[in-house]
């Protein structure tokens, strides 16, 4: 295991399967037992998940960005409880933190209780995104993680890497095996959004990103074999 701390940025879409809404339960089980064996072995594990199986906000052209957000944002609370249950299902303790009270639901953020938490074997979801609009779940992955002091940023998607363009367009876009945080900021590859590659870049946060349906993608990660693109900090 090479690291022992990672923020693990799951997408929506990519939990939703091939019905691109809602959930998958068999995809959400199997992310699960990875979680579990991570845990098994030792290594502490935040959450952060996307909200694009429910709602992209930034298409429509009728909700003020504001109040688009923020839909955005109870996505993101929505898929954690859902996750967080799926993970007890499987016999891990769990946690759902948010950057806003959502009543009985969850527990607000903070650094002391996510270390609390992880001393405890708990995995921890941040849900929620940062709390407030204009920042993604990209933004919020790249912030919580320097917050936490993760060893890396784990981003595990529908698309099993970093191109040069993108693959659903064109054929033959190329796929790095290992590519700088400097060059995705410079030629803007949109791996992330520019103020989470900016924030990895100054916080020299390092990211591997990989296919989430790949068979035990996230454990091979952890363990130093991601099948995926490494993003190195300089």
């Amino acid at each position: 295991m090479i690291y022992k701390r990672v923020l693990l940025k799951l997408s929506g879409e990519a939990l939703s399967g091939d019905k691109g809404t809602g959930f998958d339960e068999a995809t959400c089980i199997a992310v699960a037992k990875q979680i579990q064996t991570l845990v098994e072995e030792g290594c502490q594990v935040a959450i952060v998940i996307g909200g694009g199986n429910f709602w992209r906000g930034r298409t429509s052209e009728t909700i003020q960005r504001n109040q688009a957000d923020q839909i955005g944002m109870l996505a993101t609370v929505m898929n954690c409880i859902y996750m967080s249950e799926i993970c007890r299902h499987v016999g891990l303790m769990t946690q759902v933190l948010t950057p806003f009270a959502c009543g009985s639901f969850t527990k607000l953020f903070s650094r002391d209780r996510v270390e609390k938490y992880f001393k405890k074997g708990i995995v921890v979801f941040l849900a929620g995104g940062t709390g407030h609009p204009y920042f993604s779940t990209d933004t919020a992955t790249a912030l919580r993680a320097v917050e936490i002091q993760a060893d890396a940023i784990l981003a595990a998607r529908s698309v099993d890497g970093v191109y040069d363009s993108d693959p659903k367009e064109n054929p033959d876009a190329k796929k790095y095996e290992t590519i700088s945080i400097s060059k995705i900021i410079d030629e803007k590859l949109g791996v992330v959004d520019l103020a989470a590659a900016v924030l990895c870049y100054e916080n020299k946060m390092p990211m591997c990103v990989f296919g989430l349906n790949e068979e035990n993608s996230i454990v091979n990660c952890v363990n130093g074999n991601c099948t995926g693109t490494v993003v190195t900090v300089d």
